[in-house]
């Protein structure tokens, strides 16, 4: 299932042309298979990029049930929040996410998209999908 997902990503010459809808189908089979919540992460973000950021943050209520005050939880639900305007709530979670994380580049990483935000006086300032492997590490 992992493969057939990877495929579809490597499939996509360019961004806009991945198969987002495709891409949750088969999250939501996985996650039917397996269970786990860093699965429902990823299908939130293919939802999100599929049908919109509010149907992903949607699936993401919950999760923390599951996943408690996990990094990778308030990274996506950060990058969502970005993606749907709310820019002031996507700072708090992208420091949120910083605080959490113990990964020195990925702390840098959440660390500077919250300062980017701010910079932008609050305003949109775009972004893509970040997923996370079933293990919790990044997908690149």
């Amino acid at each position: 299932m992992q493969a057939a997902i990877a495929a579809l990503h490597d499939g996509a010459a360019r961004y806009d042309d991945t198969e987002w809808s495709e891409i949750a189908s088969l999250y939501g089979l996985l996650e039917r298979m397996t269970g786990n919540p860093m699965v429902t992460l990823n299908r939130a973000v293919a939802v999100a990029m599929a049908d919109g950021p509010g149907d992903g943050l949607t699936l993401l209520d919950g999760l923390g049930e599951r996943l408690g005050d996990h990094h990778r939880l308030h990274s996506v639900r950060a990058h969502l929040l970005e993606l749907a305007g709310d820019t002031t709530t996507a700072i708090g979670e992208f420091r949120a996410a910083a605080a959490r994380t113990t990964n020195i580049r990925e702390r840098d990483y959440l660390t500077t998209r919250a300062a980017q935000l701010v910079a932008a006086g609050g305003g949109r300032s775009g972004g893509g999908a970040v997923e996370t492997g079933v293990d919790g590490r990044g997908v690149s």
